[in-house]
């Protein structure tokens, strides 16, 4: 009997169902594009109005948010987009990620530039959102280095900081080390690590979306180079160190963690 004999025959219904499926599981599909690109402005809108809220709500209530809780609530707020639409887009959530990812070829460089416009306008209208509520300044949001320490100090502190975030997103995302949605526990605990120790040099930004938002709404760039040349030479290293590690890219696991994977759920034709 040979394979095609082996296959079962699907009626019109069935076959509509599997071409619908592969359709949406299908990581190149331009008819998908759209939901990833809304995944990534609704995620990264959520970042920035966790982390840059906790700076303009603080300002707005003095004494009420600490430091621990500003830099904690962002980390939080990432660990539950991953877990909820982390198979939609991937949830990069920040450039330095989206080309970390095309960098080790999970990711297709000609999709890099639409993730990054998003997570551009995701920043940018949680930034409006929170400035037209608490009514302060973007400024207390955003990220800057701290007063008695030069922009070259914080650069060095952005690079480390997301050496070790991308090392993670990767590594968690790579082969046999893929652990899937697990993976948020990860990044959200680094992201709140990197926070707590990091944060009073240069804010812990460790992504060039996160500190655009307020700063285009508080039309205020100061050291914003920081914020962009840090990240993107910490995810340049990370892909040389992971490739050290690991070798080229992260196989078929790393590109589903990279690209998404909409359809999750196990797929029989005419079962459901």
């Amino acid at each position: 009997m040979t394979a095609m004999q082996e296959q079962p025959l699907l009626g019109p219904i069935a076959r509509y169902e599997q071409s619908i499926v592969e359709r949406i599981s299908d990581f190149n599909d331009p008819r998908q594009e759209w939901r990833r690109l809304f995944s990534e402005l609704m995620g990264t809108f959520f970042l920035v109005l966790a982390a840059a809220g906790g700076g303009m709500m603080g300002h707005a209530f003095p004494g009420v948010i600490s430091r621990t809780a500003a830099v904690v609530a962002p980390a939080l707020t990432v660990m539950a987009i991953i877990l909820f639409m982390g198979k939609v887009s991937g949830a990069h959530l920040n450039p330095a990620v989206s080309i970390a990812f095309a960098l080790r070829r999970d990711f297709p460089w000609q999709r890099v530039p639409g993730y990054i416009v998003v997570q551009l306008i995701g920043a940018t209208l949680a930034a409006l959102f929170l400035h037209a509520v608490i009514n302060v300044s973007a400024t207390y949001g955003s990220n800057y280095p701290a007063h008695g320490y030069s922009d070259l100090a914080a650069f060095w502190m952005e690079l480390i900081l997301t050496l070790g975030l991308v090392s993670v997103i990767l590594g968690t995302a790579s082969g046999a080390q893929n652990i899937g949605i697990i993976g948020a526990f990860g990044v959200g605990g680094y992201i709140a690590l990197a926070g707590l120790w990091a944060s009073p040099i240069s804010g812990a930004s460790m992504n060039p979306a996160r500190t655009f938002g307020p700063d285009l709404v508080s039309t205020t760039f100061t050291g914003y180079w920081v914020y962009v040349a840090g990240p993107l030479a910490g995810a340049l290293l990370t892909v040389i160190i992971a490739f050290v590690l690991r070798g080229p890219g992260g196989g078929k696991s790393g590109s589903a963690a990279a690209q998404g994977d909409i359809f999750t759920e196990a797929y029989d034709a005419g079962k459901s």
